[in-house]
C-alpha cells in the first residue's frame, strides 16, 4: 500500500479516508523547519523567565501555580499520566490511527512548540503500525480530547499498552520490538500532545466516511425497491428538481434515473397504470436523500477545516516569540458536524425502512404478502421488517443532538463543553444500524423484483441483484433468516452495492 505524504494544513478528505482504511502515512519533510522554529521559540520564551500557561504553570484551574525550571519535565509527564483517565472499551484501531495522523499533521504546522524528535516518534509509530490502546470514553470535547489523547501520549513515554503486529503489548515492549524508544517530554510537549480535537475529529470523520457509503448504497436499494413495487420514475424527472434548485436533490434524482435507465420492468407499466402517485418513500427519494447529501457535504466541509487546523493551547508564534492562550481546543464545530451526520444517517435508514414496510404490504406493493410465494404457511419478510423498524428507532434515539448538552468541568474553569467526542463516537453504531436496514431492503427489493420475472430491470440494478444472489438464494419458503441478513449486511459494509452498479453515484468527499 502506498505511503501517504501529509502536507500539514493541506490534507484532503480522501487521504484521511485512506489512512482510516489502513494506508501508512508520514509527514512531508518540508514541514521540518516550522517544527524546529516552534520548538526554538518555546526555549526563548522560557528564557525570559515569565509565567506562560502550560509551559511553566499548572493546568486548567491550576494555571496560576508557577512551576520551577527544575520541575518542567516532571510537569509534562505528570499531565500525561494524570489525564490518561479514560474508561470503556478500546477505540477501534482504525480510528486511533486516524487520530494519530491528525495530531501529527497538527503538530507539524509549527504552532505547538513540540520538538522534532517527539514528532518523529509519533510519525514512526504510525508508519510502523504501533497503535496505542485508547479507551473510548472520557472526553467532553473541550479543553481538547484530554483523556483519549493522553492515553496515546502515555505510550510515547513508555506507559500503557500498544497494539502491534496482532498483539496487545506493554508500551515499552512494543516500542522496543519496533526499534523505537520512549521519550522524555520537554516543556509544553505533553500539553501539545494531549490538547486538541483529534479524537473527536477522527471519530466524526470515520462516521462521515461510513455515511457516504451508506448513502450511495441506499440509492441503489431505493431504486430496486421502486422497481419491485413497479413505481414510477417520473418523480425523478430533472425538470421537477431544477425548479427547487437544491444541488443534492438534483444529483440524487439524476442518480436514480440513471440506475433505472433501460428497465424492462419500468417499461411494462409506463402506460395505462391505474396508479396516479407512489408513496412518499418512493416518490420523495430525491428530496429526502438529496437533503441528506447536502447535510453530509456541509459536515464534510467543517471536518475538512478541522482536520487541517491547529487546536491545542497555548499556540506558539515563533516570529514574535509569543505563546497565546485561546480556545481552539473547543470542539463545537466537530459536535455540530457529528450531529448533522447523525441526522442524515437517521433519515437514510428511516425512509429505507418505510420502503421495506411498503414492499411487504400487498395493499401497497401489489406483491404477495410479506414477499413470500405462499403466505400463511410462510412468514417471509414479516420479521426482517420488524428488525429494520427496531434499528431505525434505535437511531432515532441516538440522533438527539450531542452539541446541545454541556456540563461544567475542572472546577468550573471549563464551564461550557461541546460533547463532540460521544457525539462523534455514536456515529459508528448509527451507521451500522442503518447499513443493516439497507441490507434488509436489498433482500426484500430483489425478492420483489423477481416476482416480475422474466422481465429484467436495468443493467445496473440487475448487477446489484446478481451480486446478492451470488451469496443469498431466493426465499421460496421460510428458512433460517439470520444468515441471509448477515450476508447482505456484510456486502453493504464492504461497499459491494456501490461497486457492482458500475455507475458514478453522488459523493460526499
Amino acid at each position: 500500500m502506498t505511503t501517504l505524504v501529509l502536507t500539514p494544513g493541506a490534507v484532503g478528505l480522501s487521504d484521511w479516508r485512506a489512512i482510516w482504511r489502513g494506508a501508512p502515512a508520514r509527514l512531508d519533510p518540508a514541514s521540518a523547519p516550522a517544527i524546529a522554529a516552534s520548538a526554538a521559540a518555546v526555549a526563548r520564551i522560557l528564557a525570559k523567565g515569565e509565567p506562560v500557561y502550560g509551559i511553566n504553570t499548572g493546568f486548567g484551574k491550576l494555571a496560576s501555580v508557577r512551576i520551577d525550571d527544575a520541575d518542567l519535565a516532571t510537569l509534562q509527564r505528570n499531565i500525561v499520566l494524570s489525564h490518561a483517565a479514560g474508561t470503556g472499551a478500546p477505540s477501534p484501531v482504525a480510528v486511533v490511527r486516524l487520530m494519530m495522523a491528525l495530531k501529527l499533521a497538527s503538530l507539524a504546522q509549527g504552532a505547538s512548540g513540540i520538538r522534532p524528535e517527539t514528532v518523529a516518534l509519533l510519525e514512526a509509530m504510525l508508519e510502523r503500525g504501533l497503535t496505542p490502546v485508547v479507551p473510548a470514553q472520557g472526553s467532553v470535547g473541550a479543553s481538547g480530547d484530554l483523556a483519549p489523547l493522553s492515553h496515546m501520549t502515555a505510550t510515547m513515554i513508555g506507559v500503557g499498552e500498544i497494539d502491534y503486529a496482532g498483539e496487545r503489548l506493554p508500551a515499552t515492549v512494543a516500542l522496543d520490538r519496533a526499534g523505537l524508544a520512549p521519550i522524555v517530554l520537554g516543556p509544553k510537549e505533553g500539553l501539545a500532545l494531549l490538547n486538541g480535537t483529534q479524537f473527536s475529529t477522527a471519530n466524526a470523520l470515520a462516521g462521515l466516511f461510513g455515511a457516504e457509503r451508506l448513502f450511495q448504497s441506499a440509492l441503489v436499494t431505493g431504486a430496486l425497491s421502486t422497481e419491485a413495487a413497479k413505481g414510477s420514475d417520473t418523480p425523478f424527472d430533472p425538470r421537477i428538481h431544477a425548479l427547487r434548485r437544491h444541488a443534492g436533490q438534483i444529483e440524487t434524482a439524476a442518480a436514480l434515473r440513471a440506475l433505472m435507465a433501460g428497465s424492462t420492468i419500468r417499461a411494462s407499466h409506463r402506460d395505462n397504470d391505474a396508479r396516479v402517485q407512489d408513496p412518499y418513500c418512493l416518490r420523495c427519494q430525491p428530496q429526502v436523500m438529496g437533503a441528506a447529501l447536502t447535510v453530509l457535504r456541509q459536515a464534510a466541509a467543517t471536518l475538512d477545516d478541522e482536520a487541517n487546523g491547529v487546536s491545542d493551547n497555548p499556540l506558539i508564534f515563533p516570529e514574535a516569540d509569543e505563546a497565546l492562550s485561546g480556545g481552539n481546543f473547543h470542539a463545537e464545530p466537530v459536535a455540530f458536524a457529528a450531529d448533522m451526520i447523525a441526522l442524515a444517517v437517521c433519515e437514510i435508514g428511516s425512509i429505507a425502512e418505510r420502503r421495506i414496510a411498503m414492499l411487504v404490504d400487498p395493499a401497497l406493493s401489489g406483491l404477495p404478502a410479506f414477499l413470500t410465494p405462499r403466505p400463511g404457511l410462510n412468514s417471509g419478510f414479516m420479521i426482517p421488517q420488524v428488525t429494520a423498524a427496531a434499528l431505525v428507532s434505535e437511531n432515532k434515539q441516538m440522533a438527539y443532538p450531542a452539541s446541545v448538552d454541556s456540563i461544567p468541568t475542572s472546577a468550573n474553569q471549563e464551564d461550557h463543553v461541546s460533547m463532540a467526542a460521544h457525539g462523534a463516537r455514536r456515529l459508528a453504531a448509527m451507521v451500522a444500524n442503518a447499513e443493516a436496514v439497507i441490507g434488509i431492503e436489498w433482500l426484500a427489493a430483489v425478492q420483489g423484483c423477481e416476482f416480475h420475472q422474466p422481465l429484467p430491470s436495468s443493467v445496473a440494478l440487475e448487477a446489484a441483484r446478481g451480486a446478492l444472489r451470488a451469496q443469498v438464494p431466493a426465499l421460496d419458503e421460510d428458512r433460517h433468516f439470520h444468515p441471509d441478513m448477515e450476508a447482505a449486511n456484510a456486502l453493504v459494509r464492504a461497499g459491494r452495492l456501490v461497486e457492482v452498479v458500475k455507475q458514478a453515484l453522488p459523493g460526499v468527499c
